[in-house]
């Protein structure tokens, strides 16, 4: 029998973007500064970042993990498939077994068990989850990693502001970074062939020494012709440069060559482990937001199968990167994001399969300002109604923005148009920020 494990959507077809589109559109990148990439080396310089800059790594589970065999299961119910709930170290809270060092952190903590997003579009669900809110038709709304990047961004940082990974092929064209009105300077710079962006290293022909004397000249004759003359345009000209000389020098971070061999163990050989491992160097280098994304959750048919593929891997990489973060330090200041499009319905098809579901799934945060050990919401006995503490997309925003320091009632402006960070009258969930 032929495997369905996914819903076959136009929407998953591939949409490649190559790192120079993003580099060219000079949207990931802050202005130069050849010295900040030293951080990884200063312990000083890395303990005064801490104390100043929040940042986040966003695990988005690319085609909707199920709630089910994850964050909230079901054992004993007709919904609730052949695996077992374990308990975890906060008191009263079960996840499922196939996450049993997660089982041992959750006090690190948070689940929110009560989204209902009302959307099982792939599509219109992830740009919403993505973003907090839906587009107006004059208005594109800019996601949560251009937000972010906003916000948390260093005018005298070199490394980029807003990187994502996304080098498998299911929802990519779905869920592209976007700036929306935040315009390409918050752009991402987005891998989506490898973990190494491309062209980012000087051409083999040309030596450190030539690399150097080229931009010394490069800046003599720009101050020179800059004299005399005032032009946001000159001085936009001038900013590009500086940020593709940051990019260029921002390579080692991409490198996990350069960690010690203990810690690439640490987080596996996978490409999901490797790319989690970088998130955490570029996180560590002041990038203020990181996404990762796993696919392929969207699982239609033998779910069961899938799911007891790939949740392991998510538990073991969630858990080392907690740790990782942890021992140096971070946790406080980095926070990670479990997020998808939206949850599996908890009825299972004839394929032993579970479709798209938004009326009540899961997602977590952990670290970076929300509340450890703490779960909010509450499904019924089969999953399939939000009992308490529903949460919809927009109070998800909002408390994600509170927990991180950010206003979330704070306004943008589109001309002379006031924009609220979220949608108005939304409030985050006060209980979940620590």
């Amino acid at each position: 029998m032929t495997r369905n494990f996914f819903c076959g959507s136009a929407d998953h077809a591939i949409s490649r973007r190559g790192f120079l589109g993003a580099a060219a559109a000079v949207g990931a990148a802050t202005a130069a500064d050849m010295t900040q990439l030293n951080v990884l080396s200063s312990p000083a310089l890395a303990g005064e970042m801490k104390k100043k800059q929040k940042r986040v790594i966003l695990l988005w589970l690319a085609g909707g993990a199920s709630q089910l065999e994850t964050w909230d299961p079901k054992p004993g119910a007709s919904t609730g498939g052949p695996f077992r709930s374990i308990p975890t170290d906060v008191t009263g809270l079960h996840i499922s077994e196939l996450m049993p060092e997660m089982a041992k952190r959750m006090k690190t903590t948070c689940v929110i068990r009560g989204l209902n997003t009302r959307n099982g579009d792939h599509g219109s669900a992830a740009k919403l989850m993505m973003r907090g809110r839906k587009d107006e038709a004059s208005v594109k709304y800019p996601d949560l990693g251009a937000v972010i990047a906003r916000e948390m961004g260093r005018v005298e940082s070199k490394v980029p502001d807003y990187v994502t990974f996304y080098t498998q092929t299911e929802g990519r064209g779905m869920a592209p970074g976007e700036s929306g009105f935040l315009g390409a300077r918050y752009s991402p710079m987005e891998l989506t062939t490898n973990n190494m962006p491309e062209y980012i290293k000087k051409l083999d022909g040309i030596n450190e020494l030539d690399h150097q004397q080229r931009a010394d000249l490069r800046e003599l004759l720009s101050k020179q012709f800059n004299q005399g003359r005032t032009s946001t345009t000159l001085a936009s000209h001038n900013e590009a440069y500086e940020r593709v000389r940051g990019i260029m020098a921002s390579d080692k971070l991409f490198d996990i060559t350069q960690e010690p061999q203990k810690v690439r163990d640490r987080y596996g050989p996978t490409q999901f482990g490797e790319q989690t491992l970088i998130a955490r160097r570029l996180v560590e280098a002041s990038v203020p937001f990181v996404r990762v994304a796993r696919a392929w959750w969207d699982s239609h048919g033998q779910n069961f199968e899938t799911h007891q593929e790939m949740v392991p891997e998510l538990d073991h990489v969630m858990a080392t990167l907690i740790d990782d973060l942890k021992e140096r330090g971070l946790l406080d200041d980095v926070m990670i994001v479990t997020l998808a499009e939206f949850g599996r319905t908890p009825q299972i098809n004839s394929s032993l399969g579970r479709d798209h579901f938004a009326a009540a799934w899961s997602m977590t945060m952990t670290g970076g300002g929300i509340k450890a050990g703490s779960y909010h919401g509450k499904t019924d006995d089969k999953g399939n109604k939000v009992v308490d503490g529903e949460v919809n997309p927009a109070s998800l925003f909002a408390t994600l923005y509170s927990a991180l320091g950010i206003n979330p009632h704070k306004n943008y402006h589109v001309g002379a148009r006031p924009i609220p960070l979220v949608e108005p009258g939304t409030e985050a969930v006060k209980d979940l920020i620590g």
